[in-house]
């Protein structure tokens, strides 16, 4: 079974367990894409968080600002000048798309382990900020596709069963 499949039997049966009262024919499979860097992010978000673990998405764009003015002109006409700016974020610079908690149990005891995932999709490649980071952060996993996300986390959950 590839790991996509997996991840849709998983929230399949999640939704089967969340709505008892609707008929299991009457919900519909899932449907995940590993393609785009949205797509991606959300499948690794969505297989940690079934899986009992924390994760979370970072938005590292900052906050836009509109500058944006409705003026009017002689004749009556209603028209927008100006635009839309990005303000300086708040967020590490370099910090990865995704960052999560995954549980792991070491002598009989339930710990959560941070682990960062950074996405890259087709020619995206690691800037200068992200190497840094990586380089301050102790589980950092850089993924391009769902199969890549699930044998990195294999591995990971290897070191502690």
């Amino acid at each position: 079974m590839k790991p996509l499949d997996i991840l849709r039997e998983l929230k399949l049966k999640h939704s089967i367990k969340e709505h008892p009262n609707v008929p299991k024919y009457a919900i519909s499979a899932p449907k995940y894409e590993d393609k785009t860097a949205n797509g991606l992010t959300k499948c690794v978000i969505d297989y940690l968080q079934l899986c009992n673990h924390q994760a979370e998405r970072i938005n590292t764009m900052g906050r836009p600002i509109d500058n944006r003015k409705q003026v009017t002109d002689v004749i009556g006409r209603t028209k927008t000048i100006g635009s839309m700016t990005w303000g300086k974020s708040t967020a590490t610079k370099g910090s990865a798309d995704v960052h999560s908690e995954i549980n792991v149990t070491i002598n009989g005891q339930k710990i959560p382990i941070a682990v960062k995932w950074e996405i890259k999709i087709g020619r995206d490649r690691q800037s200068n900020d992200q190497k840094k980071y990586e380089s301050k952060v102790g589980n950092y996993f850089i993924i391009k596709s769902f199969d890549d996300f699930y044998s990195k986390y294999l591995e990971f959950m290897s070191k502690y069963s």
